[in-house]
């Protein structure tokens, strides 16, 4: 049988189908894994640093998140899709790590991350003391948030989840998540409500 090179091999799997990947990495294929670990890696950083509020935490987090996603790849059903069964591992990873420390979000390290800045709308970017103030005003009312309501925040305004999803990700009805989602952007505007006043 003749050899496949490298760089073949490389081509024809980052062109794969997660799903074709997963056969591949349950056949026995650790590098198929290890490309679904690179085209997954720097989003779910990023979903997770807003939810953990600090990348060092993140970065731990999907680290074992994909460790267990491995381990438990015989038991993924692909009525899901790979991405959002591998975030509810991480998610739930996250929940049991902050019930033992109460999370601080870290605004320099979620905006260096994310690019999710409230001062995108504000005001000129010239202004860039006004921007941090106001990007930091908006981290910490989303910190203050109760657990449940920042949750689908985070998977709504950060991942650009549908309402279905967000539902299987944490295991809510899908009343449920509209109800919360609805709560959370009402306690935001309370919180920040001297801020868009000056807008």
């Amino acid at each position: 049988m003749a050899l496949v090179n490298r760089p073949t091999v490389v081509k024809t799997l980052s062109e794969t189908r997660d799903d074709v990947l997963i056969r591949i990495t349950l056949a026995g294929d650790q590098a198929a894994f290890g490309e679904l670990v690179r085209r997954y890696q720097d989003r779910l950083l990023t979903a997770m640093t807003a939810v953990c509020g600090s990348v060092s935490e993140a970065e731990d987090v999907i680290q074992e998140a994909f460790l267990q996603a491995y381990c438990k790849l015989d038991s993924f059903r692909s009525e899901s899709r790979f991405y959002t069964w591998l975030y509810r591992i991480a998610f739930n990873m996250s929940v049991n790590m902050k019930r033992k420390k109460r999370p601080t979000l870290s605004v320099d390290h979620v905006r260096e991350s994310t690019g999710w800045d409230a001062a995108d709308s504000g005001p000129a970017p010239d202004d860039g003391l006004q921007r941090v103030e106001r990007s930091e005003q908006l981290m910490a009312a989303i910190g203050r948030l109760a657990e449940e309501f920042r949750q689908v925040l985070v998977l709504r305004e950060l991942e650009g989840f549908c309402y279905e999803t967000i539902s299987e990700v944490l295991d809510l009805p899908i009343g449920t998540v509209r109800s919360r989602l609805h709560r959370a952007r009402q306690q935001l505007r309370e919180d920040l409500q001297s801020w868009f006043a000056e807008n």
